[in-house]
């Protein structure tokens, strides 16, 4: 049986260079390409998947099923990463806290959730 290795994680839009831009700029990494209706950008380590940001005409569904966790290194950051996200063009959603941890719910520039996590 083949071996199988994660390469991307794909998100439909309706602007890839939009998004890819907004993602390349929190995650600080480069746009890897641009093919037909898709923009990819290089992962953040060697190694780690990436995300390719594929342009649809169908609508938005109103809740996305899948999104993204993103750790900052402290919980003392944690408000700046959130301010800089914002400032990018993502949308503070939520303020979070449970047993401890504390993470904020944002939403990119076409309001696909992900979420800051102080680690």
């Amino acid at each position: 049986m083949p071996a199988l290795r994660w390469d991307a994680v794909t998100i439909d839009c309706s602007d890839p260079d939009r998004l890819a831009d907004f993602w390349a700029e929190l995650l600080r990494v480069e746009v890897r390409g641009r093919w037909e209706q898709y923009v990819g950008l290089e992962p953040t380590a060697p190694g780690l998947p990436r995300l390719v940001f594929q342009q649809v005409d169908d609508p938005r569904p109103a809740k996305t099923t899948v999104h993204v966790d993103l750790h900052v290194t402290g919980p003392e950051l944690l408000d700046a990463a959130v301010a800089r996200a914002v400032g990018l063009g993502a949308e503070l959603v939520r303020e979070n806290e449970l047993q401890g941890q504390t993470w904020r719910t944002l939403a990119d520039p076409e309001g696909n959730l992900f979420c800051l996590v102080s680690d």
